[in-house]
């Protein structure tokens, strides 16, 4: 394996950053054009639609709409049958999870001004979401807790879980999560129809205000599409991971570390940055040594050889540069006195102090989530939270004397806008 190795002393080495970090989805006319039919199919027809497709792409025929759904127990017993050590961890990670997030919990606020008007916001928790879990080939328990335990700490009153079993294969795993997590109800469906049931509403399954958790390209395209007609968390590229690491952690423990994420598919981004050179040099070994071991190499090593580098920077102060150039979904700090450094760390969705502190500890345990911004979205956008399963109202109640000062001001700012009937509906109240 050949891992692309670059320099911050060359000449172009700019240029061939920004080609490196280059990634924009290719526009699938013809996955569009199907998402767009399905979405107006399910919205016309609703739970027959639904039915259909799933018997199609899932190939699930299922008898009505009302085995769309898993009965409680089922939940419940998938729960008490897990092996005491998958339960064990699967309850030790909910419950950091949970902590942390009650940490974020957002109240209500208001204040008076020294004329009786007073002022705030008021904090509500959006009343359903619906979470896609994605099924399949892949299953993703972490993914359960991660979107259902913040929207529960936000006091979400109904949680909707959709989960594509094809051919009717069921992973205990996930819906064991499921039942910890307190999702309230589990349809078996996935795809852009669920997008579209949980986004307009079937007879069956309840329209939802925001949609959360990944899917494939299909699913990706429709959260997009319905947008406005709810919400989504996020439209989220391929997993990524930064290291800057001083030269002073174990080479083989920083290969696996890029090897976690550039194990998710062949589009996931690995990077190192480092002002030791042998280092990288070691780490390059480690990673040929190291990729024979990996079940899924395969996947690895394309990650790595398509869109991984190995950055020879001129000092840590350079390598925080190109960070925050890069903004990266997860950032490893595998330097001695990390905290040093946060200060000059602008643009991350996580950052993991220390050498201890492996990635994969994020995706699973640590308790923050691992739901974060990826494609250098971290410039602007932050990792999903308790926040994002709440909204605000202003608050407003003005006070007699306060409609006095403030209508005379509202008018003056109306009647240049020309909009006379707003500058009159505060005149009325100063009289």
């Amino acid at each position: 394996m050949k891992i692309r190795k670059l320099s911050s002393r060359d000449a172009n080495f700019a240029s061939d950053l920004t080609k490196l970090l280059a990634f924009e989805a290719a526009a699938d006319d013809a996955l569009e054009a199907t998402v767009a039919a399905i979405l107006k199919d399910v919205k016309a027809r609703g739970d027959a639609a639904v039915l259909e497709y799933t018997a199609k792409f899932d190939r699930l025929p299922l008898a009505n709409a009302q085995a769309m759904e898993l009965p409680r127990d089922e939940l419940r017993a998938a729960f008490d049958g897990l092996p005491t050590e998958q339960r064990v961890a699967l309850e030790a990670a909910a419950a950091r999870v949970t902590e942390y997030h009650h940490k974020q919990m957002q109240s209500s606020w208001s204040y008076t001004d020294a004329d009786g008007t007073l002022l705030g916001q008021q904090v509500t928790p959006l009343d359903r979401v619906g979470l896609y879990v994605p099924g399949g080939k892949a299953a993703y328990p972490s993914s359960v807790l991660m979107n259902a335990l913040p929207a529960k700490v936000a006091g979400v009153a109904e949680l909707i879980m959709v989960v594509p079993t094809p051919d009717g294969v069921k992973n205990q795993l996930v819906l064991a999560a499921a039942y910890l997590s307190g999702v309230d109800r589990v349809f078996t469906i996935g795809g852009a129809q669920a997008v579209a049931a949980l986004a307009y509403g079937t007879a069956t399954i309840p329209k939802v205000d925001k949609i959360v958790g990944p899917g494939n390209a299909y699913v990706a395209s429709a959260k997009r599409r319905v947008f406005g007609v709810c919400g989504i968390d996020m439209i989220a590229g391929p997993s990524e991971i930064l290291v800057i690491c001083d030269g002073k952690t174990n080479p083989d423990w920083i290969a696996m570390d890029l090897f976690s994420q550039a194990e998710h598919d062949e589009l996931a981004q690995a990077i190192l940055l480092s002002p030791d050179a042998a280092f990288i040099d070691a780490v390059a070994a480690s990673a040929n040594k190291l990729l024979e071991q990996m079940p899924r190499r395969e996947i690895i090593q394309t990650a790595l050889e398509n869109r991984g580098a190995l950055i020879h920077v001129a000092d840590l102060d350079e390598a925080c540069v190109i960070s925050n150039r890069i903004a990266p979904e997860h950032l490893e700090m595998s330097v001695e006195n990390p905290q040093d450094y946060l200060s000059r760390l602008k643009h991350a969705g996580a950052i993991f102090m220390g050498k201890y502190t492996s990635e994969a500890l994020g995706d699973y345990c640590a308790g923050p989530n691992h739901v974060l911004p990826t494609s250098g979205t971290a410039r602007f956008s932050s990792p999903l939270g308790v926040y994002d399963f709440q909204k605000r109202s202003s608050l407003i109640q003005v006070s007699q004397q306060g409609a006095k000062s403030l209508g005379a001001i509202a008018a003056t700012l109306a009647f240049g806008e020309g909009l006379q009937a707003h500058a009159q509906s505060a005149l009325f109240r100063t009289k």
